[in-house]
């Protein structure tokens, strides 16, 4: 069983044995929390697609109000699941037990940092590059080991974050940002390395094998139950961050499809009524008439049902705690809801995936995100093994100091160019794209 006074741990990744004595009025949670929000990749977040292509004056959510959104969520979740563990087990449970709210929300701003450009089309994109195009010679030539190669033919997102949180990038600090380890841990939510998911039908993990014993570290102090070589059960909190996320993706793009027209508002107010009984429909239904504006009926249906989500994921973490610090919990939270809001959420998520998911203006973003970032990973990958090439010369040129091109290991040298292209922002990637390819100049 892991053990709360281990997992809420406020040690920090790379100054584990520095003691700040100057009285804070922050804990260290909320300096995590801090110190994630004032942070370049953290802005960045806001050129970076969620679902919608960015729509005109309609405005829907990016990378980084969907990270702010999960955020509070998240921490909602954590204060209501730390107030019934402290009515369940009294102070004694751990020192820390109060901050899961903070810790949890610290760990939603962070979930989505080390996602590529547009997303999950920019994921497969780096992952077919290697697997399927240009990218397959590589390994051979420059001998990869298999565990490497799985990091890049699957490269994943959580691993990605994990490496940006963690990793010492050149003239950088050490402990890359310096988070607690509970903070870190909260976002792994696959915490086992690449070659685990090869033959399995997920093909998702949390780490790169740069970075395997950095996690092994991190895993170890805080007592997560190890399952297998660099493979560990779950962080309790993760299940935290991956409910807030669930929450958010689900409910709030759902109102973003409703202000581009892609769902009625009357189908959209009984998507979110079923949330209720027929009697507390009805009490919905007066309230919303209080105001006209349809957009205002939506949000206050939203901000409804999403308080009935936090309370339900909340009720079904305590009742499962036991299992879930046993590392035998294999559920997410939002699975394992009552039977009519996990029906009403369910109905949700097929509206999503046929007509938000598979809408024209998504998916031909996805199709154009495919290719510019396909692109750029070419261009970068023949420029770090070429470099004594006067084109690849003026490619490398513009990667910043901080990325490690000039590495002799070939498994860095495309870390070093994943790391750079992960970081970009949409607009940032399509600027690239334009003018690499000759079809924009910069004005003069």
């Amino acid at each position: 069983m892991m053990k709360w006074e281990k997992l809420i741990s406020t040690k920090r990744f790379g100054l584990e044995h520095y003691h700040d004595e100057k009285k804070q009025d922050r804990s260290e949670f909320q300096r995590d929390y801090d110190r994630l929000i004032f942070s370049a990749p953290f802005r960045r977040l806001q050129n970076k697609t969620q679902v919608f292509p960015l729509p005109g004056n309609i405005f829907v959510h990016n990378r980084l109000t969907h990270s702010l959104e999960v955020s509070c969520v998240g921490r909602s979740l954590g204060n209501n699941i730390s107030r019934q563990l402290i009515e369940k087990y009294g102070d004694t449970i751990s020192p820390l037990i109060s901050e899961i709210g903070s810790i949890v929300s610290a760990g939603c701003l962070a979930h989505d940092m080390g996602n590529p450009p547009f997303g999950h089309s920019g994921e497969t994109a780096i992952s077919s590059y290697f697997s399927e195009g240009n990218g397959q010679i590589l390994k051979e030539k420059y001998g990869l080991t298999d565990s490497q190669w799985n990091d890049i033919i699957h490269f994943e997102g959580n691993a990605n974050a994990f490496r940006l949180l963690t990793h010492q990038f050149a003239g950088r600090r050490k402990g890359g940002f310096v988070l607690t380890y509970s903070t870190i841990a909260s976002i792994v939510k696959y915490p086992y390395q690449s070659d685990y998911v090869v033959g399995s039908k997920k093909k998702k993990f949390g780490f790169f094998q740069n970075e395997k014993d950095d996690f092994v570290k991190i895993a170890e102090d805080l007592g997560m139950l190890k399952l297998d070589e660099y493979k560990y059960a779950r962080h309790p909190l993760v299940f935290l961050v991956e409910a807030a996320d669930d929450i958010c993706y689900e409910i709030m793009d759902l109102e973003d499809a409703h202000k581009l027209k892609l769902v009625s508002n009357e189908e959209t107010k009984q998507l979110f009524l079923n949330f209720f009984s027929e009697e507390e429909q009805r009490r919905k239904r007066e309230r919303m008439s209080a105001v006209t504006d349809e957009n205002e009926q939506i949000a206050y249906l939203r901000s409804v049902v999403v308080g009935v989500l936090v309370e339900e994921c909340a009720n079904v973490f305590v009742q499962n705690e036991e299992a879930i610090l046993a590392g035998e919990f294999k559920s997410s939270l939002v699975d394992c809801m009552s039977e009519r809001v996990k029906n009403a959420y369910q109905e949700i998520v097929k509206v999503a995936l046929k007509r938000i998911y598979k809408s024209k203006d998504v998916v031909d973003i996805e199709i154009a995100g495919y290719n510019i970032i396909y692109t750029l990973i070419d261009k970068e990958i023949n420029a770090v093994f070429n470099a004594e090439k006067a084109y690849s010369k003026q490619l490398l040129a513009r990667i910043p100091e901080q990325y490690e091109k000039d590495a002799e290991d070939p498994y860095i040298k495309i870390l070093s160019v994943l790391d750079y292209i992960s970081g970009m922002t949409d607009v940032f990637s399509l600027d690239l794209y334009r003018k690499i390819n000759g079809m924009s100049l910069p004005s003069l």
